[in-house]
């Protein structure tokens, strides 16, 4: 043989050999890209149905129930008012809880409504006290009020999806002779690794399957009662 001739096929030789290390460096960390680009957009989607469910709260202490609509949501955080508990003065100053004790006192036939009253009146007119008095402000005044970046209408969606839809539904179930709201609100897997390899997406399916888990995010339940937990908590 040829010195040219062998020189060539060590060449060749080693060119295959470079391109097997490389297919096979690839073909390990695929996977790894893969759980690590569905750790991040699983983030993102975890944070908006913890958002869902805080509304959904919201919405229940509301209107008695849960709703199945997210633009029932999104409207609710828009438009809708709920009521929050105020405390007006302090339990750590003494002069104030003695100045309330003499004006319960004095005033013990009043119903709780009046007392309110009488108390407020006696602040306005600068007396020390302390007292709780309901009042209604707007959701999106005490709901995520620290968070620049919220916008509602997100969602709607499902991160990462190219725009599918987040699913939900809400129900009133009978649990123990007593009527339960309750709602679930889903992100799949199919939907939040949108452009992803989708034979690992397969692959998370079926084992998620063989666990006996949802292929996917979820918070809360309508089949059994979590108390609104999310699947990966």
């Amino acid at each position: 043989m040829k010195k040219s001739v062998k020189i060539a096929l060590e060449i060749g030789l080693a060119a295959i050999i470079v391109l097997l290390i490389v297919l096979t460096v690839k073909s390990v960390q695929k996977p790894v890209r893969f759980n690590k680009e569905v750790a991040a957009r699983s983030e993102v989607a975890i944070q908006r149905l913890k958002d869902i469910r805080t509304l959904q709260e919201a919405f229940k202490s509301v209107n008695g129930r849960f709703t199945p609509s997210i633009d029932s949501l999104i409207g609710f955080y828009n438009e809708g008012k709920m009521k929050i508990v105020m405390q007006i003065g302090s339990l750590d100053d003494s002069l104030a809880v003695v100045n309330t004790e003499a004006i319960k006192k004095a005033n013990r036939r009043l119903k709780p409504a009046e007392m309110t009253e009488k108390l407020a009146a006696a602040y306005a007119a600068g007396q020390k006290v302390v007292f709780s008095t309901v009042t209604e402000i707007p959701v999106r005044d005490t709901l995520f009020a620290s968070r620049d970046n919220f916008i509602a209408d997100s969602l709607l969606y499902i991160p990462f999806s190219g725009g599918q839809l987040t699913e939900m539904e809400a129900i009133t179930k009978t649990v123990s002779g007593v009527q339960v709201p309750l709602f679930e609100a889903r992100m799949p897997f199919k939907a939040l690794c949108y452009g992803m390899d989708n034979q690992l997406r397969v692959n998370l399916d079926a084992e998620r399957k063989d666990q006996n888990k949802y292929e996917g995010l979820q918070v809360g339940s309508i089949t059994v009662p979590n108390n609104n937990a999310g699947n990966w908590e």
